[in-house]
C-alpha cells in the first residue's frame, strides 16, 4: 500500500501534555503531517490558538456549553466545530484521517477510541484506560477491522520497539519498568503526610497532573500492566516489574532464549509519540541525545508492595477478569480527583480503590454497556468513600 505525501492525523485531547508534544512533532514534519482533527474537554483559548496554528478541517470541544465561544473564534477560519460526546465519535470516522492519536485522559478516552476503530482508522494509543477498562472488547474490534494499535506510553512502546523483527519468537516476560516516583523509598507512615504538591513533582517526567499521582501512587504502573497484557497477549506472570530511578531503560523483553532486549533513550515522551505516528518508518529528530557517560550508574531494585499496594491491586483486578480492571480504573479516578481536591489523603487513594473493588458487581465477561454501568457505579461508590 503506498504510503499517503501527508499522513492526516486526529488529535483526541490536544490541549493535554501528549496533545501538546505531538503538536511539537507536527511543526517540525509539516512536510510529512497535517492535522485533520483538533479535540479538548475544557481547554476552549488553547484549542482556538492550536486550530488558527494548524488549520485543521474540525475541532470537537467537549464542554458543550463552551461551543458558541469556540464557533465564533474560529469562524473566519473555514474549520468546523462541533460540540459533546456525541460529535467527538463522530468526527474520528471521518474518510480522510489517517491515524487517531488516542491521548483523552481515562476512562472518557474509550467511546471515541472504539468509534475509530470501528472505521477502521489505525491508533496511537495514548489512553491506556482504554485498554485496562475493556481491553478484550478493544483488541477484538482491532483484529475485526484490521486496525493497528500503536502504543504511545514510553513503556509499551519500548516493548514494541524491541519486538520489531521479533514478532515469531516466543516472549518468556516483559519488564516493565518504573521510576519509583518522587516517593521512593519512602514508607507507609511517611506517606500518610504526603501533600499534593509533593506528589505533583515526578522526578524525571514532565505529565498532567492526573497520570503524575497516579505515578506517585504506582498505579500507573498497574495500569500499564493490564494494557502490557492486552497489547501483547501476555499473562500476568509474564509482566515484572521494575524499579529504575533514572528512566533510562524503558522497558525490557526477555524471550524463550533467555535473551533480553532493552530500549533505552532520555526520557522523553515526544520520542514513543513519534515511532507510533510514523510506524514502520523511523525519521530524524533534533531530539536531546543520550550520553553514556552522564549515567555511569543505572540501578534496579524491587517495588515496595507494602508501602506501594497499587501495583498488586492492579494484578489482582488483572487475575479477576472481566470488569474488575474497570472498577479499579474508575475508583482510582475518583479517588485521584479528590486527593487533588485534598478531600482525602495519599495513602486514602489505593484504600478506597480496594475497597470499590470488595463492593463492586462482578460481571465475568461485560459487554460495552455493562463497562458504563459498572463505570458509573464504582464513581458513586468511590464519591461516597471520599466523603466518609
Amino acid at each position: 500500500m503506498t504510503q499517503p505525501a501527508k499522513k492526516n492525523i486526529a488529535i483526541l485531547g490536544s490541549t493535554g501534555s501528549i496533545g501538546k508534544q505531538a503538536l511539537d512533532i507536527v511543526r517540525a514534519n509539516t512536510d510529512k503531517l497535517q492535522v485533520e482533527v483538533l479535540t479538548a474537554q475544557n481547554n476552549a483559548d488553547l484549542l482556538i490558538q492550536q486550530a488558527i496554528e494548524f488549520s485543521p478541517n474540525a475541532v470537537v470541544v467537549g464542554e458543550e456549553s463552551k461551543y458558541g465561544y469556540v464557533k465564533d473564534a474560529l469562524q473566519k477560519h473555514d474549520i468546523k466545530v462541533y460540540a459533546g460526546a456525541d460529535a467527538l465519535c463522530q468526527v474520528v470516522q471521518m474518510e480522510s484521517i489517517h491515524i487517531v492519536l488516542a491521548a483523552i485522559v481515562g476512562f472518557a478516552g474509550l467511546r471515541s477510541t472504539m468509534a475509530a476503530i470501528e472505521a477502521g482508522k489505525h491508533i496511537a494509543l495514548a489512553n491506556k484506560e482504554t485498554l485496562v477498562v475493556a481491553g478484550a472488547l478493544v483488541t477484538e474490534a482491532a483484529k475485526t477491522k484490521g486496525v493497528n494499535i500503536y502504543p504511545v506510553d514510553s513503556e509499551h512502546s519500548a516493548i514494541f520497539q524491541c519486538l520489531a523483527g521479533e514478532f515469531h519468537n516466543k516472549i518468556e516476560k516483559i519488564i516493565l519498568t518504573a521510576s519509583g516516583g518522587p516517593f521512593r523509598g519512602k514508607d507507609k507512615k511517611y506517606l500518610e503526610h504526603v501533600r499534593k504538591e509533593d506528589a505533583l513533582k515526578h522526578p524525571n517526567w514532565n505529565m498532567g497532573a492526573k497520570i503524575t499521582i497516579d505515578s506517585a501512587t504506582m498505579m500507573n504502573k498497574g495500569l500499564e500492566i493490564i494494557e502490557a497484557a492486552w497489547l501483547f497477549a501476555l499473562t500476568p506472570k509474564q509482566i515484572e516489574v521494575v524499579i529504575h530511578p533514572q528512566s533510562i531503560i524503558h522497558s525490557l523483553v526477555q524471550f524463550e532464549d533467555g535473551s533480553i532486549k532493552a530500549q533505552m533513550g532520555l526520557p522523553d515522551m515526544k520520542l514513543p509519540i513519534q515511532y507510533a505516528l510514523f510506524y514502520p518508518q523511523r525519521i530524524a529528530s533534533s531530539f536531546k541525545r543520550f550520553d553514556f557517560t552522564s549515567y555511569p550508574s543505572l540501578t534496579f531494585e524491587n517495588p515496595d508492595m507494602q508501602a506501594f499496594p497499587s501495583i498488586q491491586l492492579a494484578y489482582q483486578a488483572m487475575e479477576k477478569g472481566g470488569n474488575m480492571p474497570c472498577i479499579l480504573n474508575a475508583a482510582n479516578e475518583i479517588a485521584v480527583n479528590a486527593f487533588l481536591k485534598d478531600e482525602i489523603g495519599f495513602t486514602e487513594i489505593p484504600s478506597i480503590v480496594e475497597k470499590c473493588m470488595g463492593k463492586g458487581q462482578f460481571i465475568a465477561k461485560p459487554t460495552i454497556s455493562d463497562y458504563m454501568e459498572s463505570d458509573m457505579e464504582t464513581r458513586a461508590i468511590a464519591t461516597a468513600l471520599c466523603q466518609k
